[in-house]
């Protein structure tokens, strides 16, 4: 288990309970360290309701032949959209269908242009609270209006509104509610996307749990081993002098630099600027954004195809000196990047597949976030101070 410096991460975990209030540290920096043992809890529960999980997705047609399977959309917001954004390639990969994330705050302005009233469907929400005014929306608009629709809600509270639904509505959905420890106080999701992540990986495995074993041992020893050598990392980062970070990768890659934008711009109130994009996309005029208040976080990818591309983008960074860092997530380390990078954080799991590696790969930013937000003055668990943003979305006007 993580033995984390005591003067990064466990120091803030450790501290007083009337310092951790003070500073606004109830919540965040355990929900962060806590990540690996509350996975296991997460596949756990999937473990013993794969057989209803299994039941339900055969009912629908997951597994059925070609033409008889849904399309399966994975909704969610912010957040949890990116949750089923990191997981649609191995959705699609292993359910042999058709698999979109689409937002549900898209879902909500533009169903009949997502939704086509003479196909099945399977809609995955994916939600924390479970209370968001788009995600309870959507699928309480989706039952009463489409009746091909099918519906899995993963949320970390069974005790939301759409926990509720579900239970009302047996015959066209189903619940999959986390354990409460995945269910984060904080304002930034940290343990619950992961945790979600996960369970959608655990739910690609519904049918073959046995081939999932490995990459879940994988991702357990990882994410161990990554909080330790990452929270040094962005701990040290986080005391230098910028004000943008930008974040690519290729793949469930990009979803996972997805992520880190967002955490690390909402842990800090937006005063860290965040760019994410693709690793071929960003020459196509995002990368006139890196300048020398710039730290460049490359997500580098265990498949060698995507890889060679990835590394041409970094030597091009470094040649041409356009950002203050350069920092590498890699499956491991090599000369070549201890060569071109400030910083390289080795998953030392080479053969870890990128589908499975999102939980991971993401502490970094939770990380750099929880740091950054520290150094600027502000509260993580509530990085808001004009209340732009807060825990849940549930003010939204619903039409």
């Amino acid at each position: 288990m993580f033995q984390g410096r005591k003067d990064g991460l466990l120091a803030l975990v450790d501290a007083s309970e009337k310092e951790k209030e003070a500073r606004g540290i109830l919540y965040t920096p355990n929900e962060i360290l806590r990540q690996p043992s509350t996975w296991r809890r997460t596949h756990k529960i999937c473990a013993e309701r794969r057989p209803e999980l299994s039941q339900f997705l055969r009912t629908v047609g997951i597994g059925a032949e070609q033409g008889s399977r849904p399309v399966v959309f994975l909704v969610g917001a912010g957040t949890s959209d990116y949750v089923g954004r990191a997981l649609t390639p191995l959705l699609h990969r292993l359910w042999g269908c058709e698999v979109w994330a689409v937002p549900s705050t898209d879902l909500l302005t533009n169903f009949e242009d997502l939704v086509f009233a003479d196909r099945p469907y399977l809609w995955i929400s994916f939600s924390r609270s479970g209370d968001s005014s788009e995600g309870l929306a959507v699928l309480e608009a989706a039952i009463k209006k489409y009746t091909q629709v099918r519906h899995l809600v993963v949320t970390c509270n069974q005790q939301g509104r759409m926990a509720a639904v579900c239970k009302k509505k047996p015959d066209s959905t189903f619940l999959l509610a986390l354990d409460d420890t995945a269910n984060d106080l904080g304002l930034a999701m940290t343990s619950s996307y992961t945790n979600m992540v996960v369970a959608g990986q655990c739910l690609a495995h519904v049918f073959s749990p046995d081939d999932y074993g490995d990459p879940f041992s994988m991702l357990l020893r990882a994410g161990e081993r990554f909080l330790e050598r990452a929270q040094e990392v962005a701990n040290a980062i986080a005391q230098e002098d910028f004000s943008k970070v930008c974040f690519v990768g290729s793949g469930v890659l990009r979803a996972v630099g997805l992520e880190s934008a967002l955490k690390l711009l909402e842990l800090t109130a937006g005063k860290i600027t965040t760019v994410s994009e693709s690793t071929l996309g960003l020459r196509h005029g995002p990368m006139s954004a890196l300048d020398q208040n710039t730290v460049f976080v490359s997500f580098l990818s265990q498949d060698l195809h995507r890889r060679k591309y990835e590394l041409d983008l970094i030597e091009e960074v470094r040649r041409k000196r356009l950002v203050k860092l350069l920092v590498v997530v890699a499956p491991e380390s090599t000369n070549q990047l201890d060569r071109l990078a400030d910083h390289v954080l080795s998953l030392h799991t080479p053969d870890l597949a990128d589908e499975y590696r999102a939980p991971v790969d993401v502490i970094l930013a939770q990380l750099l976030g929880l740091f950054c937000s520290l150094r600027l003055g502000l509260q993580p668990d509530c990085p808001s101070p004009n209340g732009a943003i807060s825990r849940v979305v549930s003010h939204v006007n619903i039409y």
